[in-house]
C-alpha cells in the first residue's frame, strides 16, 4: 500500500510540472488574433432572429422562463440608497443591498430569455429600463468586497472603479442584453447600446487592463487564487468577446485572461482537491471550465486539449468525489453542507473530459425546469441547447468507496461503494491558511445513511466581520467547535504555519486508517511536542479515534464533537447521539470514552448573533457539543473514542 501511494505522489508531481501555463502557453498573441472569431461573426448562441436556431432550444424550459418574466412586466426598477450601502460599516450587515442588487441582475436576465423566445417586443421597454437602471448605479458590485479603509467607510469611490465578483458579473448580463437586444435597442435609440459598452469599458475593461487585483495572483502571503479568480475570468471572458468591436484589444485582454487564469490553474494541487469545498466548486473549477468552454466556442475549439490535461480532469472529479449523500456533501471550512449541484454544467464538464460518472452524476441533479439565473448566467444558453440529451442520460450517484487526496489532505470512505447505506467518514488535515479557512486540522466528520451524526457545522451568514481581523471570534471557525481538543487551555490558530505533519493513508477492503501529527497545528505555549491523532474506519462496524499525545506540560485535555442531534450521557463511559433524519427514522449511536479517565457534559449551542442565521438555515437550532474533560491528563498519553450504532 505505502508503495502504491508513493507513485500516486510521483505521478501528480509530474502532472503538475506539466500543466505549467496550460492556458497561456499554448499560443502566442498573434497566433491567439488568428484562432479568434471576430466580434463581427462571433455567434455563441443563435441571434434573436434566426428563429429556426432557437427552435433547438428547449421549449419547455423557455416557457417557464416566459411565464416568469410576465410577473416582471410591471417590475419597478429600484435604485440603491447609499445608507444599504453603509449597513456593511454600521451593522455589519451585506444582506439588505445585496438582495437588492441581485433581484435587478436575475429579473434582467430573465426578460431577456423571456423575449428572446416569444420576440414580440413585450419585455423590451422593461429590459431597457433595467439597463439603464444598473447604468446608473454607482457601484455594480457589493458593499462587502469593498477595501475596509477609513476613505470608503463602506461606499464606493467611482473615480477609482475596480473589479470583484459581482461587477464582472452584472458585465456579463448587459453584454449578452446587447448580443441579443442590440438590433431591437438601436430601433429605440442608439445611446442603449453605446451606454453599455461606455459603462462596461469603464468600470470592468479599462480597470482589468490597467491595475493588478489582488484576485488575478496570489496573496501578498503567498496563498495561491482562490475561486475569484476563474470566476471573474469567467465574466470577463464573456463581455469583452461579445462587446469589445476592436479586435485588437479584444485579443490582448484575452491573452491577459489566460495568463490571469494560469495563476490559478499553475499552483492548484494535483490531486484535484478543492480546499473551498463542494459549494465553492461550483465558482472554482466548474468556473475554470466555464472559461475553456466558452473559449472553445470562440476558437472553433482550439482549447479542447485542455479537456484532456489530467489536473484538469481531477479538478472536475472532485464534486462527486466529495459527495456523502443525495442532499449532504463534504463541508470542511466555509463549504456548505447541502450545497445545490448545478446538474447541466457537471454534466457537461463531464462529457467534455470523457467522465461517464461525472455526466450521470450530473444527470441526477438534473432540475426540470429551469429557475432564473443570478450567478453564472452564461451557463443558461449552454443548457437550453442541451436538454433533450440531458433529461435522457442515465441518472446515479457514483459515491466511490475510498478516496485520498494527497495534496489537500483529505480522505473519504464509506461502507458500500455507490451507496449511501452505512456509516461515511471524512478527516482532513492541510493547514489553517486555506481559501475559506476555519481552524480544523484534524476535524473528522460521520454520517450514516448519507445523513449527520457527527458533523462539521461549516459557515454561517457572512457579514463584515466573517473576513475581517475578527474572524476567529466567530464560534464556529475555531478549532473548539470542531471535533478537536483544546490542549492545556489551547486552540488551533490560523495561519500557513499551523499545519499537519507526518500525515499517512492506508486503506484496504475492510479497513481505512488515517494519521497525522495535529501538534503544529497549536501554539507554542500550549506544549504540545506531538499529537499523533489515528482515524481508523472499520468498515460496517463504526469509527475509533485514537490521540496519542506528549505534552511538555499536562493541565487539561478537552476533546470536543459537534452533532446535530439531542445528545445525553446515559451511562459512565457512553454518550448517546438520538440519531433521527428527516424521514423519520430514528437509531441510537454511541460514543464510547474510557469513564474512569473522562468527564462527560453535552451543551446545546445557542444561535443568537446575525452569524448564526445561516447555521439555523443550514442546521436548524439543533447543535450540541460534546465534551470529554481529561480527568488526570498526563504528558505522554493515549486517549481512545469509538462511535457505533448503539
Amino acid at each position: 500500500m505505502k508503495k502504491y501511494i508513493l507513485i500516486v505522489f510521483v505521478l501528480f508531481l509530474g502532472v503538475s510540472v506539466q500543466a505549467q501555463n496550460l492556458l497561456s502557453g499554448k499560443f502566442s498573441k498573434e497566433e491567439l488574433g488568428k484562432i479568434l472569431i471576430a466580434q463581427a461573426k462571433f455567434t455563441p448562441f443563435p441571434k434573436m432572429t434566426d428563429r429556426a436556431g432557437w427552435a433547438k432550444a428547449d421549449q419547455e424550459t423557455l416557457q417557464s422562463y416566459l411565464k416568469i418574466a410576465e410577473g416582471y412586466l410591471n417590475y419597478e426598477w429600484p435604485s440603491i440608497p447609499a445608507t444599504k450601502s453603509l449597513l456593511i460599516e454600521r451593522t455589519g450587515d451585506r444582506d439588505e443591498y445585496q438582495s437588492i442588487s441581485f433581484k435587478k441582475r436575475e429579473v434582467l436576465g430573465t426578460l431577456v430569455i423571456a423575449e428572446i423566445y416569444e420576440n414580440k417586443g413585450r419585455f423590451t421597454d422593461q429590459i431597457i429600463n433595467g439597463v439603464w437602471s444598473i447604468c446608473e448605479e454607482s457601484f455594480w458590485g457589493v458593499p462587502a468586497h469593498l477595501p475596509k479603509t477609513k476613505e470608503l467607510s463602506g461606499l464606493m469611490d467611482v473615480t477609482k472603479p475596480f473589479v470583484e465578483l459581482f461587477s464582472a458579473e452584472t458585465a456579463t448580463f448587459l453584454a449578452w442584453v446587447d448580443y441579443f437586444m442590440g438590433e431591437k435597442l438601436d430601433a429605440v435609440s442608439p445611446q442603449i447600446r453605446k451606454r453599455i459598452y461606455i459603462e462596461t469599458d469603464k468600470r470592468i475593461f479599462t480597470p482589468l487592463i490597467t491595475n493588478y487585483h489582488g484576485w488575478m495572483g496570489p496573496t501578498k502571503d503567498g496563498c495561491r487564487p482562490n475561486n475569484w479568480n476563474p470566476w471573474i475570468c469567467s465574466n470577463w471572458l464573456n463581455a469583452v468577446l461579445l462587446l469589445e468591436k476592436d479586435d485588437q484589444k479584444r485579443t490582448e485582454t484575452v491573452a491577459k485572461i489566460l495568463k490571469v487564469l494560469d495563476e490559478f490553474l499553475n499552483p492548484y494541487p494535483a490531486d484535484g482537491g478543492c480546499d473551498e469545498g463542494p459549494g465553492y466548486w461550483g465558482a472554482a473549477a466548474a468556473s475554470l471550465f466555464d472559461n475553456i468552454a466558452m473559449l472553445n466556442v470562440a476558437t472553433n475549439n482550439a482549447f479542447s486539449y485542455v479537456y484532456a490535461d489530467p489536473k484538469f480532469q481531477e479538478m472536475g472529479k472532485f464534486i462527486y468525489r466529495a459527495q456523502i449523500g443525495e442532499k449532504y456533501f463534504l463541508n470542511f471550512a466555509d463549504a456548505d453542507p447541502q450545497p445545490i449541484p448545478d446538474g447541466e454544467m457537471i454534466y457537461r464538464y463531464g462529457k467534455a473530459i470523457n467522465d461517464a460518472d461525472m455526466m450521470s452524476f450530473g444527470a441526477f441533479y438534473r432540475q426540470p425546469t429551469l429557475k432564473p439565473r443570478r450567478s453564472q448566467y452564461f451557463r443558461s444558453y449552454f443548457s437550453l441547447f442541451i436538454q433533450d440529451e440531458f433529461k435522457n442520460a442515465p441518472k446515479a450517484m457514483p459515491l466511490p468507496a475510498d478516496v485520498w487526496l494527497p495534496d489537500l489532505q483529505v480522505m473519504i470512505a464509506r461502507d458500500v461503494k455507490g451507496s449511501t447505506n452505512g456509516f461515511f467518514v471524512a478527516a482532513k488535515g492541510g493547514n489553517n491558511d486555506e481559501s475559506h479557512n476555519h481552524n480544523d486540522i484534524g476535524n473528522f466528520v460521520v454520517y450514516y445513511n448519507g445523513w449527520p451524526l457527527l458533523i462539521d457545522v461549516g459557515r454561517g451568514t457572512y457579514t463584515r466581520k466573517t473576513f475581517s481581523d475578527k474572524r476567529y471570534d466567530i464560534w464556529y471557525n475555531c478549532s473548539d467547535y470542531h471535533n478537536l481538543p483544546t490542549i492545556n487551555g489551547k486552540d488551533q490558530l490560523p495561519g500557513a504555519e499551523f499545519k499537519a505533519s507526518n500525515v499517512s493513508y492506508k486503506a484496504d477492503k475492510a479497513k481505512v486508517q488515517f494519521v497525522l501529527d495535529i501538534a503544529k497545528s497549536y501554539p507554542a505555549d500550549a506544549g504540545i511536542n506531538s499529537w499523533k491523532r489515528t482515524v481508523t474506519f472499520n468498515k460496517t462496524k463504526g469509527v475509533t479515534i485514537q490521540d496519542e499525545s506528549d505534552l511538555s506540560k499536562a493541565e487539561s485535555v478537552i476533546q470536543h464533537l459537534m452533532t446535530a442531534y439531542p445528545s445525553e450521557v446515559t451511562k459512565a463511559g457512553e454518550v448517546v447521539i438520538h440519531y433521527k433524519h428527516e424521514n423519520g427514522t430514528a437509531k441510537d449511536f454511541v460514543v464510547q470514552y474510557d469513564a474512569a479517565r473522562f468527564d462527560a457534559s453535552v451543551e446545546k449551542i445557542k444561535l443568537e448573533t446575525m452569524e448564526d442565521k445561516g447555521i439555523l438555515t443550514k442546521w436548524g437550532d439543533n447543535i450540541y457539543r460534546i465534551n470529554l474533560k481529561a480527568k488526570a491528563p498526563k504528558a505522554k498519553d493515549k486517549y481512545i473514542m469509538k462511535v457505533s450504532a448503539k
